[in-house]
C-alpha cells in the first residue's frame, strides 16, 4: 500500500526540479491527514503545548519524503531557510534539526522569525535547495 502524502494547501508543488538543483516549497509538520504533529494537549480544558522538537523532526521527515518522490534525499540538501514563530524556540529547533544534519558536513542556513505561518499551530516552517547532478 502506497503511503498518503500530504497535499499542498496552494497552486504549487511540494517539489521543484531546475536543471540539476531541486527547490522544496516551505513544508511544515502537518500530516496526510490534516492533524498537526508537535500539537500535545495538555489538560481537559484543551490547552495545547506545541513542541518545537517534534514539529520540527516531523518538517524534515516531510522534507525528507518529498524529496525521495523524485530521486533525491536530504543528503543533497545545500541550502535551508527555516521561519520560527518564536525565537525562544531556537533552542530546541537547532537540537532536533542537529539530528538530521552535520555541522561540518551539512546545508547552509538561515532562521529568521516570523509573525505567523499558515496555521495557529504550526511553530516552524522550513524550505529547502537540493543539488543533484543528473
Amino acid at each position: 500500500m502506497q503511503e498518503k502524502k500530504v497535499t499542498p494547501r496552494g497552486a504549487y508543488p511540494h517539489t521543484k526540479r531546475v536543471g540539476d538543483f531541486i527547490f522544496v516549497s516551505g513544508t511544515s509538520s502537518r500530516r496526510p491527514d490534516n492533524t498537526i504533529a508537535g500539537v500535545d494537549i495538555i489538560d481537559e480544558m484543551g490547552t495545547k503545548h506545541l513542541n518545537i522538537g517534534t514539529q520540527t523532526r516531523e518538517v524534515l521527515k516531510n522534507i525528507e519524503k518529498n524529496l525521495q518522490s523524485i530521486g533525491a534525499s536530504l543528503a543533497d540538501v545545500v541550502d535551508v531557510t527555516s521561519f520560527l514563530v518564536n525565537m525562544n524556540d531556537f533552542a530546541g529547533y537547532n537540537k532536533a534539526y542537529g539530528e538530521f544534519f552535520d555541522k561540518e558536513t551539512g546545508p547552509t542556513r538561515t532562521t529568521v522569525a516570523v509573525h505567523q505561518l499558515p496555521h495557529p499551530d504550526l511553530v516552524v516552517e522550513i524550505k529547502v535547495m537540493a543539488y543533484q547532478k543528473q
